[in-house]
């Protein structure tokens, strides 16, 4: 098959900004994701920050968090939650971006639900195991007053949730992705090496 879009799922802290960025970088592909934060700001009026912190994320750890959320106004996000309505801007950004013709590839946002009816497309995972992601976050972002295996756990069971929620299917679980990758076990570099290499190949 002929790849024209990758996709990066990854756990918080395993690097997979980092590959999908070497990934686009050594392909000469485009390369997406705070772009994408800068245009759904764009459309919503919301903060770049609020949606980096909201755009992946559930309000809480369980699918039932969003049962808490408040509707919006009738006429104001079209009556609909505040995670409901950056899931829809951030689903039409993405469709835009696959339907422009660009190859690229695109960080989270479970963007492989999104484009799963499109030809070309590369779904990968990227997960490590907690020692490596602990020293990356802790160098990357430094400590905190809350444990950094509390971060590390709570960032991703928000993701999964919000995964959950809005695609039906469990985030991280292999079958859903065409390539899982182990950053701890092979390094950044080799998992670069694999993705572009299966690209390259087709």
């Amino acid at each position: 098959m002929s790849y024209s879009i990758v996709t990066v799922s990854r756990q918080f802290g395993s690097g997979g900004r980092s590959i999908a960025h070497g990934v686009a970088d050594r392909l000469g592909w485009e390369y997406y994701d705070k772009a994408i934060i800068d245009d759904v700001a764009m459309e919503t009026g919301f903060s770049k920050e609020f949606i980096a912190a909201k755009g992946e994320e559930a309000p809480g750890k369980t699918v039932f968090s969003y049962g808490f959320e408040t509707q919006g106004v009738p006429g104001v996000m079209n009556g609909m939650t505040t995670h409901d309505y950056l899931w829809s801007v951030q689903r039409k950004i993405i469709k835009d971006i696959a339907e422009s013709g660009k190859k690229c590839v695109i960080v989270g946002r479970s963007a492989d639900y999104i484009l799963r009816e499109m030809d070309g497309v590369l779904n990968v995972y990227i997960s490590a195991d907690m020692d490596f992601r602990i020293n990356r976050v802790l160098t990357k972002y430094g400590d905190s007053e809350i444990k950094i295996e509390k971060r590390l756990s709570d960032k991703d069971k928000k993701r999964a949730a919000n995964h959950k929620h809005f695609t039906d299917l469990q985030w991280g679980f292999a079958p859903n992705y065409d390539l899982c990758l182990s950053s701890s076990q092979l390094g950044i570099e080799r998992c670069i090496d694999i993705i572009c290499k299966i690209v390259e190949e087709g």
